[in-house]
């Protein structure tokens, strides 16, 4: 799934910045790394890239979400949630063990005291 929580990162910080080193510094990622999935996100129809030249008249991209690439959206954050909620009943559950092991532990000092 590493590919595509990167993938579900970028797709979430487009439309709040413009630039690929916004992205990367949002995300946490090198900028040689958001340009790569930028690319395939591009090559996969999921994002749309519109050239411009800012108010330093450099040339720069603005990146937008295709109807596609807002679906993927959806289905990339139903699966991180899923995600989530299956490590966080996992947590649940050893939990429950730790503190059956300590109550366990308790008794058997509480008996042994006697």
């Amino acid at each position: 799934m590493h590919q595509e929580e990167i993938e579900l990162q970028v797709l979430r910080s487009i439309g709040k910045v413009t630039s690929q080193r916004t992205i990367a510094d949002e995300i946490g990622y090198s900028v040689g790394k958001v340009n790569y999935v930028l690319k395939k996100l591009i090559e996969k129809g999921l994002v749309k890239a519109d050239r411009f030249v800012n108010s330093d008249n450099k040339i720069q991209y603005k990146y937008l979400l295709t109807p596609s690439g807002i679906k993927e959206k959806i289905t990339l954050t139903d699966k991180f949630i899923e995600i989530k909620k299956e490590e966080y009943d996992k947590l649940q559950q050893q939990k429950k063990e730790y503190e059956e092991m300590y109550d366990m532990s308790n008794l058997k000092k509480a008996h042994c005291t006697k």
